[in-house]
């Protein structure tokens, strides 16, 4: 045996059935008889799928408010004018009067909307440091490039958190409140601000630097809060178990939205007499508006939405599966008619033959 030989068997692939391809397979041979049936069930499946979703869609009720504050639109418009230009506006309050003739069905969730706000560029997405969040002490003190401009203060401290997402955090708060008689007086209604994080966010991805002497004031020496911010980070909150990079709110609006037009959970209405939702009667919600958006062309939007099987109002992927359902039964109706045209053709040319 030659050397060339010797190499090349070497080389080869063992002599067994999956090396060498010797395995049974099976390829489906798709006649009308099987393609057309398929199209058809997968067309009504796909219709009664997406009439389900939509249907139950649109039974979600929602209750909203546009609160930007545009001229003679309400009393909001005073603090938006009074914000304009200023870095970071001054805090104003104003406020939203709504009556509901029947029982809003819980649970209730109130939610904050903005609108022409690209948390979606790629240069603002990734204006953040995962590690500074994670609460180490190296990177508490040395912030990722990435964070630039919002790396280091004037002063040259380092801030934390940095980046233009904690830069920009929304600010604004609202309280709500009831009135359960005609003339009586107003009495709060209890909104509950824990869990509005992804579990993940806030159990993993976010955790606050080792506290220094019992102290997290003492652990964030040394470093500055983002230009935008009034207070520093661990002053986010009373609750120890919910300031500094651990804060709710903040958590929830470090996971950046995919469109200009996004949506953030803001508390949920399930305590005490409004468990099963909001009662009929007069309602005021109280708003401290600190956050600009008229210089983006933006707008900010309170809602109350209740939820169903399928989570919150989303009409889109109900009219996704009967688009999708629609179009397979259309092409089951054309393949259909291609086919029983050339059949006959075909039968027409054995006859021929025959004779």
């Amino acid at each position: 045996m030659t050397w060339s030989a010797t190499a090349r068997g070497a080389h080869q692939p063992d002599n067994t059935a999956f090396t060498q391809q010797r395995l049974p397979a099976w390829q489906p041979l798709l006649s009308a008889s099987i393609a057309l049936p398929l199209f058809f069930c997968a067309g009504l499946a796909f219709i009664g799928l997406g009439l389900g979703l939509y249907y139950s869609s649109n039974g979600i009720k929602e209750l909203e408010y546009d609160y930007t504050g545009d001229q003679g639109t309400g009393n909001c418009s005073v603090c938006a004018a009074a914000g304009e230009g200023l870095a970071p506006p001054p805090s104003c309050s104003c406020a939203w009067y709504f009556s509901l003739p029947e029982l809003f069905q819980g649970p209730v969730y109130l939610y904050y909307e903005l609108t022409n706000f690209y948390q979606n560029n790629r240069r603002y997405g990734v204006s953040r440091d995962d590690e500074q969040l994670s609460g180490m002490p190296s990177a508490l003190l040395h912030p990722a490039n990435e964070c630039a401009p919002y790396q280091r203060s004037a002063a040259g401290l380092p801030i934390a958190p940095c980046g233009a997402i904690a830069n920009s955090l929304f600010n604004d708060s609202f309280s709500l409140w009831h009135q359960r008689q005609s003339g009586g007086p107003y009495v709060e209604v209890p909104l509950d601000r824990s869990g509005i994080a992804w579990w993940t966010d806030y159990h993993v991805k976010f955790r606050n630097p080792p506290l220094v002497n019992g102290s997290l004031a003492l652990a964030f020496r040394g470093t500055a809060p983002p230009p935008n911010w009034r207070r520093p980070v661990y002053e986010l909150s009373p609750d120890p178990n919910n300031t500094g990079f651990i804060n709710q709110d903040f958590v929830v609006w470090m996971r950046t939205a995919a469109l200009p037009t996004f949506r953030k959970l803001y508390a949920r209405i399930r305590q005490g007499n409004y468990s099963a939702g909001l009662p009929r009667g007069a309602y005021r919600v109280n708003i401290t508006y600190n956050y600009p958006v008229r210089a983006f062309g933006g707008h900010k939007l309170l809602i109350f939405s209740s939820i169903s099987w399928m989570g919150g109002k989303n009409p889109f992927l109900g009219i996704a599966y009967l688009v999708v359902g629609s179009l397979c039964i259309l092409i089951g109706f054309v393949m259909l008619v291609v086919y029983i045209r050339y059949q006959d053709q075909d039968d027409d040319d054995d006859d021929d033959n025959e004779e």
